[in-house]
């Protein structure tokens, strides 16, 4: 099976009819019978699944990592129960712990700050 990944979605080609099956039964993949790919928005989750029915590329591989180092970060912010700002939020009053964490998630998911920052502020308290 062959792989690409552009703009968020994933393309799949020369897979066999086992893989085919698999695939089709996630619900999240659609064959392309034009193209005869299948394309689906690209996710964690569909990473993972499809790593365990065949070899990822490595551009995939390090995009699964880096989705999976980015949920771990999130988790981790979400369960703290005193949570820091990771940055100065440029608002006049205080914010409550909830939104500190919110605020902190949505900067980690959105790429605004790394989740090795946050892994690595975690592992040292």
């Amino acid at each position: 099976m062959r792989m690409a990944i552009k703009d968020g979605r994933i393309y799949l080609i020369e897979f066999d009819d086992t893989q085919y099956g698999v695939m089709r039964s996630w619900g999240t993949l659609r064959y392309v019978r034009a193209k005869k790919w299948m394309e689906g928005p690209v996710s964690l989750e569909l990473l993972e699944k499809l790593a365990r029915i065949t070899t990822l590329s490595p551009t995939a591989e390090q995009l699964r990592k880096k989705l999976a180092d980015t949920q771990e970060a999130v988790d981790k912010l979400r369960t703290e129960k005193d949570p820091k700002p990771l940055v100065h939020f440029p608002i006049k009053g205080s914010l409550y712990k909830h939104q500190i964490r919110a605020a902190d998630m949505a900067l980690v998911e959105f790429g605004l700050v790394d989740p090795a920052e946050v892994l690595g502020n975690q592992r040292k308290q």
